[in-house]
């Protein structure tokens, strides 16, 4: 089985983050690659219509794991007692995977592409006196001044994407087979 590579896209609330990282996994799918997703929320999900059945044994049953399965999906609600990182979620779950986009956990050791826009706030998460320019592989961002120790695509730029994707590739963070 080969490696499996991870990359996080962080950014601000209403950056962007989840609009870049869907078109970024479409230009690696049609890569072939097998994409694989997590995405860190800030607050508990509840994806199931109260009342169903599953949501039922989620919520009136106080199972510790609900399995839906369905015609050509999956989904698994698992109880946990505390917040895993992406390493060991994609470890435990997604193996298989070429490459897992994460969306969000910004302090994981991944490797970052930002999504920056200038209405979300005055200033984007990379700040040189903090972080370190070599954990970020990219910035993408709508600030025409921008300039950053890495990488800054303009959303204007023609081709940004297909080189950010073959970047993010390069660059991500390989897990042993």
């Amino acid at each position: 089985m080969a490696a499996t590579r991870m990359i996080s896209i962080i950014g601000l609330k209403n950056a962007g983050k989840t609009t870049f990282l869907v078109a970024l996994a479409a230009e690696l799918a049609r890569r072939k690659f097998r994409v694989m997703t997590i995405k860190h929320g800030s607050h508990a999900a509840d994806m199931d219509q109260k009342g169903k059945d599953t949501w039922r044994h989620w919520h009136e049953g106080k199972a510790e794991r609900v399995l839906m399965e369905g015609p050509g999906q999956r989904v698994l609600f698992e109880r946990t007692e505390v917040e895993s990182d992406p390493i060991s979620l994609t470890q435990e779950y997604l193996e298989g995977a070429d490459i897992v986009l994460v969306e969000g956990f910004k302090r994981a050791p991944l490797p970052k592409i930002e999504v920056y826009r200038t209405a979300a706030g005055p200033k984007p998460i990379f700040d040189p006196a903090v972080h370190d320019p070599t954990d970020w592989v990219a910035m993408v961002t709508d600030d025409r001044d921008l300039r950053m120790p890495f990488s800054v695509f303009r959303f204007s730029d023609t081709a940004w994407l297909v080189t950010l994707a073959s970047l993010a590739w390069d660059r991500a963070k390989i897990l042993p087979p």
